[in-house]
């Protein structure tokens, strides 16, 4: 109740690029101050149980409901985010270089829908400086996925070239990696999903994390993020080429550009949309790769994830893990132990005993 009656209505008031960074140099102050990281976990964290802990990628997940990419786009608050019930966390989107992203305003809240629109265009400082800070990070409490991405300025011929770098820069510090290849906010990027040069880059990126698993002796996993706008056809050819490029699993999916259905004024703003008008299309897409790829590619589930019932329905369709963003934007870090105690009621109501026994359940 603290951030719906206290800090939503001080940061709905601000723009919401400022409150963005608000919010992460707070959660990084947090876990400098002697005690603070203990105290966001006596007062947002979620204690990890067995019916809800995941061992997925050779990794172990605490809790099943992780923190999408874009709000921690430098790695500057994962001590933070570690503490507010996150089982897991995307750090990114990374491009090799350092760029300002696009022109502000460029993030933008659409009240009546519960809904975001951002053409923030992978504003970051670059992958060097977030190996700097992953690098200091003594002790994690959950895994970090680095997202990864080419820089504005690259063609699309040449994007395969920024990908590898960030690997074989990142490589020592991300606990797994996710190609971002379906963001509508750089040029041309989402045309990399389609034809050839899908499986060119997924060719290139899967050699760069081979050659960095033989020099480092550590195994690592690559997962593709991508867009939830496109046909039946298109998917299909997507999840094909993803598998067929032995990708470890699938996020799905990334923001939308369709506009259906929207009340906000702001509903004109160009840009990836996130949030509850979503939420349906990605499970849509989750129950299509589950069931196309018969339940053997994992998929991480995002897209509109507010309550206990929306990452359920995601896990039934096919997700094994899933993420948040906007709502911990509308509704704060209580929105974790909310969603972690409506999955583990609706887990109990349909006699499963641990939730990988619900992955795919509406399809058997």
């Amino acid at each position: 109740m603290l951030y719906r009656h206290l800090g939503k209505p001080i940061f709905f008031k601000m723009d919401p690029e400022k409150a963005h960074h608000l919010v992460i140099g707070g959660l990084n102050k947090s876990d400098l101050v002697p005690g603070g990281s203990a105290a966001m976990r006596l007062m947002y964290g979620v204690p990890e149980t067995a019916d809800l802990a995941v061992d997925l990628f050779g990794l172990h997940f605490p809790t099943p409901v992780g923190l999408a990419a874009g709000l921690d786009k430098n790695a500057e608050a994962v001590g933070g985010f570690s503490s507010i019930g996150f089982g897991f966390m995307e750090v990114g989107t990374v491009t090799p270089k350092g760029q300002p992203g696009n022109d502000s305003p460029r993030l933008f809240r659409l009240l009546p829908d519960e809904a975001l629109i951002n053409r923030m265009g992978f504003n970051n400082k670059g992958a060097e400086a977030m190996a700097g800070r992953l690098k200091a990070i003594k002790k994690r409490r959950i895994p970090v996925a680095v997202n990864i991405g080419r820089n504005k300025t690259t063609p699309n011929e040449s994007a395969h070239e920024d990908y590898r770098q960030c690997i074989r820069t990142l490589y020592p510090y991300g606990d797994f990696f996710v190609v971002n290849i379906s963001s509508p906010n750089t040029p041309d990027l989402r045309s990399l999903q389609h034809g050839s040069e899908l499986s060119n880059l997924l060719a290139q990126v899967k050699e760069e994390m081979e050659l960095q698993h033989q020099q480092s002796g550590a195994a690592k996993s690559l997962l593709v993020k991508i867009a939830p706008d496109v046909s039946d056809g298109e998917l299909e050819y997507m999840v094909h080429t993803i598998a067929e490029a032995g990708m470890d699993g699938v996020i799905a999916t990334n923001t939308t550009l369709s506009r259906e259905g929207l009340q906000s004024d702001k509903a004109g703003e160009t840009g990836g949309l996130s949030g509850k008008p979503l939420r349906d299309r990605s499970t849509e897409i989750i129950s299509r790769i589950y069931r196309q790829t018969g339940g053997k590619l994992p998929i991480i589930g995002s897209g509109g994830i507010f309550t206990g019932q929306d990452a359920y329905d995601k896990i039934r369709a096919g997700a094994s893990l899933v993420e948040i963003y906007t709502a911990l934007i509308y509704e704060g870090p209580e929105v974790n132990r909310k969603v972690h105690a409506g999955l583990r009621k609706l887990l109990r109501r349909d006699g499963f005993s641990h939730i990988l026994e619900a992955v795919g359940a509406d399809h058997h």
